[in-house]
């Protein structure tokens, strides 16, 4: 019996995972992450790094950020405490969704996780205050070879859910991209 549900998106090889809660009158377990089990649906198992960020304010923007071939990362991103809107980017050049985002909101309550392969960008948007991200990643961070997309780039069309109140100096600082995806 497997504790994860598989759920498609529109982008192809982008997951959203459903984890199992089993709970009672003192709260509830539920697995974050299985290699045998998640395997199945595209992960290597190999955890090379497990980041953990806490932001405070709803509304609050991080990313979109990615780490550039042959460095580029599988993500396996919960959110453990408040509720995020996240969103992928396909930055895949031979990709038919090239450039074209997915959005879910992930959140204790929902149990839900992103399995973002590599060639993806990330970020997300806080829907409520003190949200816990938990982020498995399948190669450590490259700082020479990361990068980020600017998340208000009207190209990219993103439709965040709530008014941006803060986003840092750098990714508000990330260039708009051209019509030729450059």
């Amino acid at each position: 019996m497997s504790r994860f549900n598989r759920i498609a998106t529109p982008i192809e090889d982008l997951l959203l995972i459903e984890r199992q809660q089993i709970g009672d009158e003192r709260g509830f377990f539920s697995r974050l992450f299985c290699r045998e089990e998640l395997t199945d649906f595209g992960a290597t198992g190999a955890i090379a790094q497990i980041n953990h960020t806490m932001t405070k304010a709803e509304g609050t923007v991080r990313g979109l950020h990615f780490q550039r071939p042959p460095f580029d990362e599988a993500k396996f991103v919960s959110c453990v405490a408040g509720a995020v809107f996240d969103i992928a980017v396909d930055m895949r050049p031979n990709s038919p969704t090239y450039l074209r985002w997915h959005g879910e909101v992930l959140s204790m309550e929902n149990a839900r996780s992103m399995m973002i392969p590599g060639g993806f960008a990330h970020g997300f948007q806080t829907l409520t205050d003190n949200c816990e991200l938990i982020y498995l990643h399948d190669k450590p961070h490259t700082p020479m070879a990361e990068g980020g997309l600017n998340p208000l780039d009207p190209l990219l069309g993103i439709v965040w859910p709530l008014a941006v109140t803060q986003m840092s100096s750098r990714d508000a600082g990330f260039a708009y991209l051209t019509h030729d995806g450059s």
